[in-house]
């Protein structure tokens, strides 16, 4: 079944979800406009690490093997001591039938243009520098005003913009923010040592250390640090991340040793909350960190993203494109898994925060990762 060739959907964010959003429903024919408030169509920070029940959600989107060529696909995640002695290997498990890896990593650029052309090829209208300043809608369709004064009509109005969602707020008036989990992740993008063919952590110490292969040559590493909530000098950066790694042995403690005041650090803290369901008013609906923004111990965040927009769209060709009977189904059977994702990572979170014995904080890994695998 095709959508009906006047079906029109407004897209609120260029993001994963939202490109996502845009290629689901540009395949079933609807005419898609994608809006972003940034400038430039381009993606923030260096890599993302990808969970097998993820690369099975971007097969269904269509860009499984692109991502495998130009990314890192693997399977597990080694977990070792501080000292970088080996404890064991995290199963990282995704049905055969799949037809995926269980693990993986990609550069945020190289996943954004492999995207980004799938939303072009499409038909996808995309405009930049533009929000939207008014929602306003009917039974039959939703009146948008964007920033730039130009208005639109549509069937379907996606809010795909992020933690600090200006649509959740706009259909929501007075919801949950996301809220500090008392941690802050610094992350690094470098070279990827000879030997290094899986995901990492370093558990046990005081912070969590882990890095995940990006490409044949890239990885990027991770520190994930209690705090209170602050923002740090980028110029400090570097020497901070350095003294955190004191101690760490291994490849961890290499490239401690390796890293320079030029060495670029993203530095930012984490938030997480599941806004509770319906994820819709009428033809408004949210997906992805709109709705339940998580923090990244399950390396889900995007995955989650990516399976909304499957969701949605299938759930519009069950009911023949009623909108909003098909948008009350797509949050019933999202709430569930989402608040998995959250809940597990947070609680993660806070067992690394509280120095939990490795067995304790991968016993959460092992038991998320496999109700992961399961069909969505």
């Amino acid at each position: 079944m095709t959508i009906k060739d006047d079906f029109k959907v407004l897209i609120i964010g260029g993001g994963t979800g939202g490109m996502c959003s845009a290629i689901t429903l540009g395949r079933l024919g609807a005419k898609v406009d994608l809006v972003d408030i940034a400038e430039d169509w381009r993606p923030l920070g260096a890599g993302i690490t990808i969970t097998g029940a993820t690369l099975r959600a971007l097969k269904d989107i269509g860009v499984y093997d692109e991502i495998a060529a130009q990314g890192y696909v693997g399977e597990g995640i080694r977990v070792l001591s501080v000292e970088g002695e080996f404890i064991r290997e995290i199963p990282t498990p995704i049905p055969a039938e799949a037809g995926v890896a269980g693990c993986g990593g990609i550069t945020r650029p190289v996943l954004h243009n492999i995207l980004s052309r799938h939303v072009l090829e499409v038909g996808t209208d995309v405009r930049l520098g533009i929000s939207v300043d008014r929602l306003e809608q009917d039974a039959d369709g939703v009146d948008v005003t964007f920033s730039d004064g130009g208005t639109g009509r549509y069937d379907l109005v996606i809010g795909a913009d992020g933690v600090s969602s200006r649509t959740r707020e706009q259909i929501f008036p007075g919801a949950p923010k996301a809220e500090y989990t008392g941690q802050s992740v610094w992350r690094i993008f470098i070279q990827r040592p000879e030997g290094v063919d899986q995901r990492h952590f370093y558990l046990g110490g005081k912070n969590k250390v882990g890095f995940t292969p990006v490409s044949d040559t890239e990885m990027y590493m991770f520190i994930n640090q209690r705090t209170e909530k602050v923002w740090r000098d980028p110029q400090t950066l570097p020497g901070e991340m350095r003294k955190l790694l004191e101690g760490y042995g291994g490849i961890a403690g290499q490239i401690r040793d390796e890293i320079t005041e030029d060495t670029e650090v993203n530095f930012r803290p984490l938030e997480a909350f599941v806004l509770p369901a319906p994820w819709h008013v009428g033809r408004v609906v949210l997906v992805g960190d709109a709705a339940h923004p998580t923090t990244p111990q399950l390396a889900s965040g995007a995955g989650m993203a990516v399976e909304d927009a499957i969701v949605v769209a299938e759930e519009l060709e069950k009911v023949d494109f009623d909108v909003p009977r098909a948008l009350a189904a797509y949050s019933a059977r999202r709430e569930d898994r989402c608040r998995l994702v959250v809940n597990s990572s947070v609680k993660i979170g806070r067992l690394e925060q509280e120095q939990a014995t490795p067995e304790e904080q991968t016993a959460v890994v092992d038991e998320a990762l496999a109700k992961l695998a399961q069909p969505i």
